[in-house]
């Protein structure tokens, strides 16, 4: 599992040097937002089909098609699963990242990999960034969660939705 931690240590023996003040604060910091990070995940892990299907729901009230420029699908419905289906993916990885405080799943199998995927399968990357809007604007402190844990969930949200835009 790679995580904040693993990640100063790893470079710190990279370096052959015991890891640095900074390195350790870095460290701590991470440990003093973990309860944050952890409430999150739980939140997280109990409502992944109800927050992927608001995505769906989102990003199909906004582009009709499931995407710019395509012709009107033959099956809505097929679409429509698929698209959950890679929100819960994403979502999925987010939990992992909220657990661990690193950020490397998201962005080595999420982020990197699916770029490549919707260029090969002409998605405009603009659905999953609606549907990551709708998700990251569809929190609520006190109502979902603390406002530490919000944040902390939709540091990640953000993270995935800047970096399709690419």
């Amino acid at each position: 599992m790679k995580s904040v931690i693993t990640t100063v240590v790893g470079a710190a023996d990279s370096a052959s040097r015991f890891p640095s003040s900074s390195d350790m604060e870095s460290v701590q910091g991470s440990i003093q937002r973990a309860a944050a990070r952890l409430e999150a995940a739980e939140k997280l892990s109990q409502n992944y089909d109800a927050i992927a299907q608001r995505a769906v729901d989102a990003v199909y009230a906004q582009y009709p098609n499931g995407a710019t420029g395509r012709q009107p699908r033959q099956c809505a419905t097929e679409g429509k699963e698929k698209c959950k289906r890679d929100f819960v993916h994403y979502l999925r990885l987010i939990n992992y990242c909220l657990v661990t405080g690193g950020t490397g799943p998201l962005d080595e199998l999420a982020i990197n990999g699916q770029k490549e995927v919707y260029k090969a399968l002409s998605i405009d990357a603009g659905t999953y960034v609606a549907g990551f809007s709708q998700m990251r604007n569809d929190g609520c402190a006190p109502r979902d969660m603390s406002p530490q844990a919000l944040t902390s969930y939709n540091t990640q949200i953000g993270r995935a939705s800047c970096r399709e835009r690419v």
